[in-house]
């Protein structure tokens, strides 16, 4: 290949930006005004909350979950009991599976006894303070 000096291939810098218009002084910043109160994400009511909706997922998650894991312990540690008939010959195992439908259940009604009762008073309150929040600000 050969080496060309012309000047379309010459590595040039591009030009630096015009200033801005007006120029800007670093030394003036217009004051900073405090909120009358802390914002909303700093308010201990969505600590509350943020700890009554862990509970209500926990209390549900264990409430089904648990069964099923006691049914697979069972299952791999107690094969005798599992096979061994309870009830018009059906087998324990089967009655035991046949019971983790009602346990899903229940872990779904926990927990919308648990929303309702305690997770969504906290919602409403905290939605409430946010609208007053809202209006608050728009009237400045």
């Amino acid at each position: 290949m050969t080496y060309d000096p012309s000047p379309s291939y010459r590595h040039h810098p591009p030009p630096p930006p015009p200033p801005s218009y007006p120029p800007r002084s670093h030394t003036h910043r217009a004051p900073h005004r405090a909120p009358r109160r802390d914002p909303l994400g700093h308010h201990s009511d969505l600590r509350i909350l943020r700890g009554a909706y862990r509970w209500q997922r926990r209390t549900a998650t264990l409430t089904a979950l648990g069964y099923f894991t006691l049914f697979l312990v069972l299952s791999a540690y107690a094969p005798g009991l599992m096979t061994g008939t309870a009830v018009a010959g059906l087998p324990t195992g089967l009655l035991l599976a046949l019971a983790q439908l009602p346990v899903t259940w229940l872990a779904i009604a926990l927990y919308e006894y648990t929303a309702r009762r305690r997770v969504d008073p906290l919602a409403d309150r905290i939605r409430q303070e946010a609208a007053l929040d809202a209006r608050r600000g728009a009237g400045r």
